[in-house]
């Protein structure tokens, strides 16, 4: 297990880069990429639709590639994933901008549409995905396993379905800080001045949108009521203890941002690399302010390679993909389903880092109140 990155990084240079090669382009690559029987993956919602699982993967093959955005190798296991598909398929998985945040991947969906260059798949914060939904940028598909998905954690109509995710937590450096936080008040600690970072926005990251709807439910807020949060921050920033530095392993790894407020699977990745470095980075999830959120897949309803972005939907849900997730200290929305089943990884999941009680999520229309909040928000409560 590698080193996991945030995917924060801004995609406006590719953008360009992409939007001048698209003026010479010719369109999609695909006309549908009909399976047997001359069904079209291009509008198929579920496998079966299309013959069944082999005869999509029959289809995927002769498109030969699966275009993403924003997905990085040691991001919740996405390297194993990106590798288990093409052993499985022979089909490659090309990335564009790794490190790049949700909103980038919606970005390059409405900026390509109907170029080869566009993203087939997305993997979003919860409550970027069910934006694009309400844009109308996503196509309805069920995966095999879809009924085992929480009814909380899908769309109804499968424009998007949670794949994994995990709770917010405190990465400490133990080493340079004496007592690490246990809670959201232990942060406005003066011993903290210059320690505490996000690794990101709010307004384009959903980690660090997750952080803002923690820090409210530990300061009275609520789901419908996020504005706690971006005045704790406020206060942090205030009080010097809240650095804008975006966090990231090469910062923690150089000191500069010894506190890192993240998910709990990208936390554990630190503690288990920087371990051969001497780093003792330690994993707590805060005591006051429990927020539990997945990210979610989705296909580009004008996908370039539609059959391939429907079978990489089928692989991630698998027993195989889901335990993948799993071995990647990500908790897989199949969890639940795989325990009862018999096959979910147990030495994996007894690795996951602790949390009591069962994590209840907001709604889509409270999330999306929240994210208009952050962008009036939040740019001036944490400006210099």
């Amino acid at each position: 297990m590698t080193v996991f990155l945030p995917r924060t990084a801004v995609l406006t240079g590719v953008l360009a880069v992409a939007a001048a090669l698209a003026l010479s382009a010719c369109g999609s690559s695909s006309d549908g990429s009909d399976a047997a029987g001359g069904k079209s993956a291009a509008t198929a919602t579920t496998a079966e639709a299309l013959g069944g699982v082999d005869a999509l993967a029959e289809a995927a093959k002769k498109e030969g590639t699966l275009r993403a955005v924003a997905l990085p190798r040691d991001w919740a296991n996405y390297g194993a994933l990106m590798d288990g598909f093409k052993k499985k398929y022979g089909i490659k998985v090309e990335v564009e901008n790794p490190n790049g945040a949700s909103q980038d991947e919606i970005s390059a969906v409405t900026s390509r549409k109907g170029k080869d260059s566009a993203p087939d798949v997305l993997d979003l914060g919860s409550s970027f995905a069910q934006s694009a939904a309400q844009q109308g940028l996503l196509a309805p598909y069920m995966v095999t396993g879809f009924a085992d998905i929480p009814d909380t954690q899908r769309d109804s109509i499968g424009r998007w379905a949670n794949d994994y995710g995990g709770y917010i937590s405190f990465g400490c450096d133990a080493k340079r800080v004496r007592t690490c936080p246990t809670s959201f008040k232990d942060l406005l600690k003066p011993e903290y001045k210059g320690l505490v970072a996000l690794n990101g926005s709010p307004t384009k990251s959903g980690s660090a949108f997750g952080a803002v709807y923690a820090a409210a439910l530990a300061n009275g807020g609520s789901f419908d009521d996020i504005q706690p949060g971006i005045d704790f921050f406020a206060k942090l920033k205030k009080s010097g203890n809240y650095t804008p530095l975006d966090s990231t392993p090469t910062t923690i790894g150089k000191g500069r941002t010894p506190i890192s407020i993240d998910w709990d699977y990208l936390n554990a990745g630190y503690t288990h690399e920087f371990k051969s470095k001497g780093l003792d980075w330690t994993v707590v999830v805060p005591s006051d302010g429990k927020f539990s959120q997945y990210y979610s897949q989705a296909i580009n309803k004008d996908a370039p390679h539609p059959a391939a972005a429907r079978l990489w939907q089928e692989y991630l849900y698998s027993t195989e993909g889901q335990n993948i997730r799993l071995k990647g200290y990500a908790r897989p929305a199949l969890m639940t389903a795989m325990k009862k089943a018999g096959t979910l990884d147990k030495t994996a999941a007894a690795k996951l880092p602790k949390v009591s009680g069962t994590p209840s999520f907001p709604t889509e229309t409270q999330q999306s109140n929240a994210k208009g909040v952050i962008a009036q928000s939040w740019g001036g409560a944490t400006s210099e």
